[in-house]
């Protein structure tokens, strides 16, 4: 039998009415988050005496935190250090360097983790170093992700830069003894062009690392926001504080040469303040909501 037009009741009418509301405010939140999300936050200017205190919070949050954050950092030197034999054991003695160098151009990623250790110590929670595993519960995680990945083809491009200019000293003949590698190096004049050339395009990739990198991962843990928006924010820190930022990108590349020196064993302190204090500063940059 056919159906005709039904005439609601009181009732249904008032389901009905309640329903599009409930789902109009749903829309609503939905696009109030995604245009939150588009909101670039406020960047400050900085001074040296910021530098200064983000260091000192970074050391304290370090000594709050030491046993559980050295066993996070430890990650660090050994994967340089693995690295580095990788190297050795494929005849690629000439990237031993570049892969130990550049593998601070990924340290971001691996400073994840620190952040959150200092977020919830700013927050005046108790921390302990499976609090770092909190990233992985962050609704950001997929944005930190992706920010990890362009770190990562950055790091692929510089070790691919770094072997072409190798080929300025070698010629396709890599030394077979450390001893005739050195003396390739720092005995022709193809071994200096080659640590000429080499530090010159290093310290760019390290700029463009920093550029991308000094807010970003902090501001992903912290907001939510979207990716280009932290990246951007990122670049408009270094543009308004080129300066300061310099400065501190030389702390930073200072920091992690004097503990490379031990075998990489000082980077298990070395790493962990400075990501601390990465947090820190990350907090002086960037405005409030």
């Amino acid at each position: 039998m056919a159906v005709g037009n039904h005439v609601e009741n009181p009732f249904e009418f008032v389901l009905e009415k309640f329903g599009w509301a409930i789902s109009g405010i749903g829309r609503g939140r939905d696009e109030a988050q995604r245009a939150a999300a588009r909101v670039e936050p406020h960047v400050r200017r900085l001074e040296a005496a910021d530098l200064k205190d983000a260091l000192r919070k970074g050391l304290s949050d370090f000594a709050a935190a030491r046993d559980d954050v050295v066993f996070i950092a430890i990650i660090y030197p050994l994967a340089g250090l693995g690295l580095a034999a990788l190297a050795m054991r494929m005849d690629l003695l000439p990237m031993v360097f570049p892969l130990v160098s550049g593998f601070a151009l990924i340290g971001p990623l691996a400073a994840v983790g620190l952040y959150e250790i200092s977020r919830r110590r700013e927050a005046g929670e108790t921390v302990n170093w499976m609090d770092a595993a909190g990233v992985l519960r962050s609704p950001a995680l997929g944005s930190i992700l992706q920010m990890g990945l362009v770190l990562i083809g950055l790091f692929a491009l510089w070790l691919g830069a770094a072997y072409a200019i190798s080929q300025l000293a070698f010629a396709g003949a890599p030394p077979a003894t450390v001893a005739g590698f050195l003396h390739k190096v720092f005995a022709t004049g193809g071994g200096w062009a080659m640590i000429v050339i080499g530090v010159a395009v290093g310290f760019a990739f390290a700029v463009v690392a920093l550029a991308l990198s000094v807010v970003s991962f902090p501001l992903l843990l912290d907001r939510h926001v979207d990716l280009d928006v932290a990246i951007r924010t990122s670049f408009k820190v270094v543009a308004e504080n080129p300066r300061i930022m310099a400065l501190w990108g030389l702390i930073v590349a200072g920091s992690l040469a004097l503990g490379a020196i031990p075998a990489l064993m000082g980077l298990i302190v070395v790493v962990p303040v400075l990501g601390h204090a990465t947090w820190r500063l990350y907090r002086k940059a960037v405005g409030p909501d």
